[in-house]
């Protein structure tokens, strides 16, 4: 989280983004992105499910979630409102899933990131925050928010969010802090309290879009778990 953040491109996705998981927006119908997918990424995209989870996933990467009707997303992926109710259910359960496969490839670029030898971790650490705070991930940002919040509200369409929400990260963010010599159960501590400032930082600057002041907040976070660490 550095005191200065990194201009963001907004003619092109930045190399944040793109290890974030948030793909291309692709033309054409849901058939071509398949066989597209299929090509470059074997088994994880053979089936049409999958293909449309990762097209609606680069949908919203473009227009978000104001508005969104299945027919609509539909019309623009080439499908049918039935092929996406037959695969997920609903909307909801679409939207669900869209946020747990983004949660999803965050921890994986994380893993990238923090957890890979011979890492340098205080830059890892700001690597990872700069690809969280990208703002081609608010569209991911506001809808994880607010399924989080109904999903807290008892709202059954959302409550699947929820499981592992927190347990999911604790373990990889606990392996990054206790590989820099800090005690186990205080890493366990740190961890939770790292994501707990990642996702309040990411709730004030889709509230308040003042990035540079979260950018230091960040920075004065980063500057005070690192007081445990050996010297760099």
């Amino acid at each position: 989280m550095p005191a200065r953040a990194e201009p963001h491109r907004t003619d092109a996705r930045s190399t944040e983004a793109r290890r974030a998981g948030v793909p291309r927006a692709k033309a054409g119908r849901t058939g071509e992105t398949r066989r597209a997918g299929e090509k470059g990424a074997g088994a994880r995209r053979d089936s049409p499910r999958r293909a449309l989870l990762d097209a609606t996933i680069g949908h919203l990467a473009e227009h978000g979630t104001d508005g969104l009707t299945l027919r609509g997303l539909a019309a623009a992926l080439g499908t049918s409102h039935r092929m996406l109710i037959y695969h997920f259910g609903g909307k909801d359960q679409l939207l669900v899933e869209v946020a747990l496969e983004m949660e999803r490839r965050q921890r994986d670029a994380f893993a990238d990131i923090g957890l890979a030898p011979g890492t340098d971790p205080r830059r890892a650490m700001r690597s990872m925050y700069r690809q969280l705070s990208d703002p081609t991930l608010t569209p991911y940002m506001r809808l994880f928010f607010d399924l989080y919040g109904r999903g807290l509200r008892g709202d059954p369409a959302a409550g699947s969010l929820l499981d592992g929400v927190v347990e999911q990260w604790l373990a990889p963010l606990t392996e990054f802090i206790a590989a820099q010599g800090v005690p186990a159960g205080k890493a366990a501590d740190d961890a939770r309290l790292a994501l707990a400032v990642a996702r309040g930082l990411a709730l004030d600057v889709l509230t308040t879009g003042d990035r540079a002041a979260v950018d230091r907040a960040a920075e004065r976070f980063f500057t005070l778990i690192e007081a445990d660490w050996p010297p760099a």
